[in-house]
Order: structure tokens, then C-alpha cells, then sequence
């Protein structure tokens, strides 16, 4: 079993440290080895990475978890894994 971490920054990307493949909406893959950064204020030029557009920007957003989620939020998919 593969050690995946992704880690929403402080008003920046996602940070995604671990062996995984992203697949993009057309199908497109992506290896990722080590650690990308994904983007998610939706300007980056390079998405789905992440190229440091939000530091131009107003972007915000700042995530603490502090409970569990309830499985409607995780979607059937994610939940029942």
C-alpha cells in the first residue's frame, strides 16, 4: 500500500507527497513520485499544478479539520472504502 499525504497550505495548493497518478478530466495521467503542488484557486497556467498564480490574487482559504466527516459528505465512493 502506496503512503499518500495531500495537504491544503494556508491560501495555497494542495500539496500531494507520495507515489500516486493523477488523472486530469480528459483522462490525462500524471506520475507523481515524490510531491506536487495542485492548484486551488483556479488560475494556475500549468493545472492541475499548481504555479503560484493565487499569490497574485486574493485567494483565501485556510482548512482546519477538527471531526470527522459524515459519509454523505464523502460521497458512496469514498465512504465505502
Amino acid at each position: 500500500m502506496n503512503d499518500v499525504t495531500i495537504t491544503p497550505t494556508d491560501n495555497g495548493a494542495c500539496l500531494v507527497r507520495g507515489s500516486v497518478t493523477l488523472h486530469d478530466p480528459e483522462g490525462n495521467e500524471y506520475e507523481v513520485s515524490d510531491t506536487a503542488a495542485l492548484c486551488r484557486c483556479g488560475l494556475s497556467r500549468t493545472t492541475p499544478f499548481c504555479d503560484g498564480a493565487h499569490e497574485q490574487t486574493s485567494f483565501i482559504a485556510v482548512n482546519r479539520h477538527t471531526r470527522e466527516l459524515p459519509s454523505s459528505v464523502m460521497g458512496p465512493a469514498v465512504a465505502s472504502r
